[in-house]
């Protein structure tokens, strides 16, 4: 199967339709159509189910869709981090806005003490997004939490696991409490995370982007949020944050391609794990 060939059926199989996916590759309708049912003789099995009003996916497409997805970050990744090699770039460090802002800073400056210490680029994103950059080689390092980041297929070492609180402005009515359980912020309008496909999921909570975003809403009496114990770090006088006993525990761990072999890498990862 040619790498080609399969980013013609990705984009086919996303978009759910011919004309789309041709405008999205920058090709004709045609050799497109032709490039699917070649890929579809090669297999032996019918990948797409077209219609009028566009296609949909036979099992086989689903999981040639999820592998092929799969292969095709492994070859973007690839070319990018050789192209980093071959320039002499540092590491890219990806981590989501707002999070783990204490242990990130206290990781900086312990790897820049250290002998033949290379360059750290870090990229600070929105949720969700650090495993992406990582698995398409826009990343070599992450700083990922679980249970909200998936960790399977990479490296890890776990660094730092901690509860959760809800973060509230001073003067709300579960502020003075000194401790919470999640039946208590059932009916609290909690916020509103961004989808992998960038939208909202309908409700009364407000829309957030990141972190830092969430932070300040809470300060301004707008939000109220439960977040790990480590976003007390720089908490402002306005915010007040209680335990909320039976929330899921947050581990942040440090993430990497398995096949790695980074002496620079693998100096970060033995720098976090001793902090």
């Amino acid at each position: 199967m040619e790498t080609r060939e399969l980013r013609y059926f990705v984009a086919v199989a996303e978009e759910r339709h011919f004309g789309r996916a041709a405008e999205r590759l920058g090709i004709a309708q045609p050799p497109l159509s032709r490039a699917i049912q070649q890929l579809e003789r090669r297999l032996g099995a019918r990948l797409l189910d077209r219609t009028t009003r566009g296609v949909g996916l036979t099992e086989a497409g689903a999981v040639l869709l999820a592998e092929g997805r799969a292969a095709l970050d492994a070859v973007d990744a690839a070319e990018r981090r050789a192209r980093r090699v071959h320039e002499g770039a540092g590491l890219v460090l990806v981590s989501k806005a707002g999070a783990s802002e204490e242990l990130l800073a206290k990781l900086l400056d312990a790897y820049a003490a250290e002998p033949g210490a290379v360059e750290v680029d870090v990229q600070l994103c929105g949720p969700g997004q650090q495993e992406r950059l990582l698995r398409d080689g826009r990343a070599d390092v992450a700083l990922l939490h679980r249970p909200f980041d998936a960790t399977a297929g990479f490296d890890t070492e776990d660094l730092m696991t901690e509860g959760q609180s809800l973060f509230l402005p001073a003067g709300h009515p579960l502020s003075a409490r000194a401790q919470l359980s999640m039946a208590d912020v059932a009916d609290v309008p909690l916020p509103r995370w961004p989808r992998p496909d960038g939208g909202y999921l309908d409700g009364p909570g407000p829309q957030v982007r990141d972190t830092a975003q969430l932070r300040q809403l809470v300060s301004l009496g707008r939000a109220v949020a439960v977040l790990p114990d480590s976003a007390r770090h720089g908490l402002a006088g306005d915010v007040v944050a209680v335990p909320v006993l039976d929330a899921p525990r947050v581990t942040t761990v440090v993430a990497w391609p398995p096949h790695s072999r980074s002496r620079a890498l693998a100096d970060l990862v033995r720098v976090a794990t001793r902090l």
